[in-house]
């Protein structure tokens, strides 16, 4: 797989550097327009500084930007430990040093998305959809996809590509709205007549400039966008050894994928493209940059009755279904020599997590959830300061402090412990710092829980 990610990255450079000189050479014409004795270099250089402001935005901050333009809430393995294994089985499986970030958003739709430049900082979002919908093998197909992007390093690509487009949309927008050109006609009156920059040569060549250098720089960026599914649905079938799983969750996303606070800026990073609603993604210059769904579903469903999961087999059905080019080199699919299909996981039903999907969002935004043994839950929002609530169903006394920590001695070292009381309901109790609270889901089973604020370690025992 090395081969391949380095390959992705030559590919990747390639892009960059054609969209760089794209937006340099576009820039550097808008200068022209306005001046032209040294217009073109003020405007080149003009360029280079707001794609090099806004790529130190993205290398910073980019992924908490976009985690929080789409209210992203953080996962941790105590609320939602069935997805948290999920990821850490395919970062296992993917031979990542670092272990991606989770998060879930409250949607119907059913979608996810991966980000992160560095790859010690990357995460990978999923919606609340997404995960109440689909079984686990179907899940984890999603999870691999996703996984397989930042393996592949697809998600530096994505925001280096998307923020070189940004700024070459709105130079183009700046330059149709007329602004440079009114510029011009004010410098060219104060001269007493019409200069070259004036000319309407060199306006219909900024005009052109102004309607192609965008539509250049989304067909670099869309055609490679659809082959890098392509690989990343390779990758992940290769990771999950069952591509079936992979298959059924994009014809469940297909019939309901939209989510509509997602960006335009954002779309091309989900796993199926949210705004996109028509049907001619075979054309070259189709609106969405990702590839036909039945045509991946196609290739991943015959992939599983080939009985044996290779990057070859892949590259077969790719040519058969979509077009006789090799979507990966002979090195590499050389030195994969495949896996026998999985057999299917005994779960086959939905996530048994998705009951209690939004219980996990309220528990990592910071609310309190009791459960009374009548059974009715009882949320408290994080403002606030009630110590103890009423249940209004039987009128039992709940403590809203949760329960307590208690200590143990063994081998002479004394370690904290909490005692589950309840497998079925969500369990909290503070830490020994005072500043974290830990929120056990039913579904919780860990040995140990660790304070994301004071680092302590604590035992958790169990009835």
């Amino acid at each position: 797989m090395w081969e391949l990610i380095e390959r992705n990255k030559r590919k990747s450079l390639i892009v960059l550097i054609l969209m760089f000189v794209l937006m340099t050479a576009f820039s550097g014409a808008i200068g022209y327009g306005i001046e032209p004795n040294y217009g073109f270099y003020w405007g080149a250089l003009f360029g280079i500084l707001i794609w090099a402001v806004q790529s130190l935005v993205a290398y910073f901050l980019g992924d908490d930007i976009v985690l929080h333009f789409n209210m992203a809430v953080v996962v941790t393995p105590e609320s939602s430990p069935q997805l948290y294994n999920i990821v850490e089985e395919m970062k296992i499986a993917a031979g990542l040093a670092v272990m991606p970030e989770i998060y879930i958003v409250q949607s119907s739709g059913l979608n996810a998305f991966a980000t992160g430049i560095r790859p010690n900082k990357t995460a990978i979002c999923v919606t609340s959809g997404l995960v109440e919908n689909l079984n686990r093998d179907e899940l984890q197909g999603v999870i691999a996809h996703e996984m397989s992007h930042i393996l592949n390093r697809d998600v530096l690509f994505m925001t280096f590509a998307g923020v070189m487009l940004g700024t070459i949309t709105m130079l183009s927008n700046a330059l149709l709205k007329g602004t440079v050109f009114a510029n011009s006609n004010r410098r060219s009156s104060r001269k007493k007549g019409v200069g070259v920059g004036g000319h309407p040569a060199v306006i219909l060549i900024l005009l052109l400039l102004a309607i192609f250098a965008p539509i250049l720089a989304r067909i670099f960026y869309f055609t490679i966008s659809k082959k890098r599914e392509y690989l990343a649905d390779a990758t992940a079938a290769r990771l999950t050894r069952y591509p079936i799983g992979l298959a059924s969750a994009l014809d469940k996303i297909a019939k309901k994928s939209s989510v509509s606070f997602v960006s335009k800026i954002t779309a091309p990073m989900f796993i199926v493209n949210p705004h996109f609603t028509g049907s001619d993604e075979d054309s070259f210059f189709s609106a969405s940059t990702h590839p036909p769904i039945y045509k991946r579903i196609a290739i991943l469903t015959q992939l599983q009755h080939g009985g044996t999961v290779s990057l070859g087999n892949y590259q077969k059905l790719y040519e058969k279904e979509v077009e006789h080019s090799q979507l990966l080199s002979n090195a590499v699919l050389k030195a994969d020599t495949g896996e026998k299909i999985r057999q299917q996981s005994v779960e086959k039903t939905a996530p048994e997590q998705a009951k209690a999907v939004e219980d996990i969002i309220l528990a990592n935004t910071g609310f309190k959830i009791l459960t009374c043994e009548c059974g009715l839950k009882i949320k408290l929002p994080p403002s606030s300061m009630q110590t103890e609530v009423r249940c209004p169903r039987c009128k039992r006394g709940l403590s809203a402090a949760g329960g307590t920590l208690g200590t143990a001695s063994e081998g002479g070292e004394t370690e904290l412990v909490f005692k589950r009381m309840s497998l079925t309901a969500w369990e909290s109790f503070p830490c020994q710092c005072g500043n974290f609270t830990f929120q056990l889901s039913p579904l919780f089973r860990g040995t140990y829980v660790i304070c994301k604020r004071c680092g302590a370690k604590v035992k958790i025992e169990y009835p």
